[in-house]
Order: structure tokens, then C-alpha cells, then sequence
């Protein structure tokens, strides 16, 4: 493998496995609700979603219908997933970058 795909291949496995370790969580506490167990925490999910699991918690959210209605929970990922998105605009997009800057500048010269 090519040196410059590494850092692809790096991130590609750590989402892969958050992802995989997001929906076994989101699971295995659907299955505890069911029989009145120990749940896993919303905070863990939300943490596990906010490293970067967010697409197997929005997937599992729907599939297991776990979580859907639960505000403020539901409110918090979908702000979680906002973020993200925003944060890979921010990283992938220069021109945006530069805008947002641009943007920041001139409501600091009018402060």
C-alpha cells in the first residue's frame, strides 16, 4: 500500500470499528430494555456516536427502533450529527473555510 493511503486506511478501520462497536452497544441495550436489565447509559451512546459512530447509531436508531422518540437523546444525536457534518465541510472544503473566516472577520470589525 502506497504511504499516502495509509492515513486513509487508519481512519477507514477506526470507523469501521467504532461504527460496529456503536451498533453492538445501541443492541444490547435495546435487548436489556426489553427484558428490564442494566442499560448501557445515554451518554455512552452518545459518546460512542460523537467519535465517530454516529452512522451506526442513526442506522440502529431505525432498524431497532431504539431511541426514536426519547427526547432529549434523539434532539442530541441529531445535533451530534449536525456538528460532524460541519466539521467535514469545514476540513474538506477550503473555499468554505475561507467564507466562514471572511464571515468571522467582518462581524469582528463591526464589534
Amino acid at each position: 500500500m502506497p504511504d499516502s493511503l495509509l492515513p486513509l486506511a487508519i481512519a477507514a478501520a477506526y470507523l469501521g470499528l467504532v461504527n460496529l462497536l456503536t451498533y453492538i452497544l445501541f443492541a444490547f441495550d435495546k435487548r436489556r430494555s426489553r427484558a428490564r436489565g442494566r442499560r448501557v447509559s445515554e451518554s455512552n451512546l452518545l459518546l460512542w456516536s460523537a467519535v465517530g459512530g454516529t452512522p451506526a447509531a442513526k442506522l440502529a436508531q431505525r432498524r431497532l427502533r431504539h431511541k426514536t422518540v426519547k427526547q432529549p437523546f434523539a434532539r442530541q444525536l441529531n445535533l451530534i450529527v449536525w456538528l460532524q457534518v460541519l466539521a467535514v465541510v469545514f476540513v474538506a472544503f477550503p473555499q468554505v473555510r475561507a467564507l466562514i473566516w471572511q464571515g468571522v472577520d467582518l462581524v469582528q470589525g463591526l464589534l
